[in-house]
């Protein structure tokens, strides 16, 4: 199962969300800005009956990466600068995965404030309730605070030997 993936935009550009000015965000580190987003997206999961997801550097690597990337091209979208979609990326990343889904967005200050436009959009929310993922990376880039979640199940090895 790979679920569609989804884009956001920021308030007066799609649906949007307000956060409180002490969030975590643009203004905070990067490394705070992400764990408060996991956090966030954690609370979101176990109210849905979720189990937590745990951040993944391969993941997390794909993630920043593809945030970088828009930034850079200040272009918010699933696929990068070289073509690549989100699997691919993820994969390239080394993060052999057997179900996965992004969202991304760009625009919104905060941790907070991003987290509540994707729960106000109903393809971004079910990526995020889709239970079966169990691992997450975040990227964040500036400027103009492009946001990339990427979301996965590790692909399990075939059993080996006589059963």
């Amino acid at each position: 199962m790979i679920p569609s993936a989804a884009v956001a935009c920021p308030e007066g550009r799609g649906a949007g969300g307000g956060a409180p000015p002490s969030a975590p965000g643009a203004a905070a580190p990067a490394h705070v800005a992400v764990a408060h987003l996991v956090a966030l997206v954690n609370r979101a999961r176990h109210r849905a009956g979720c189990y937590p997801v745990i951040l993944n550097a391969k993941l997390s690597k794909a993630a920043r990466h593809h945030s970088v990337d828009m930034a850079r091209h200040r272009n918010m979208s699933h696929w990068g600068s070289d073509g690549s979609g989100p699997g691919r990326r993820i994969a390239r990343a080394g993060y052999d995965w057997s179900a996965y889904g992004e969202n991304v967005a760009y625009g919104y200050p905060t941790s907070a404030a991003v987290m509540a436009a994707w729960m106000s959009s109903p393809g971004h929310r079910h990526t995020i309730l889709t239970c079966e993922f169990r691992e997450i990376g975040v990227g964040f880039a500036q400027p103009g605070s492009y946001w990339t979640q990427d979301f996965g199940t590790v692909r399990r090895p075939a059993p080996r030997g006589p059963l």
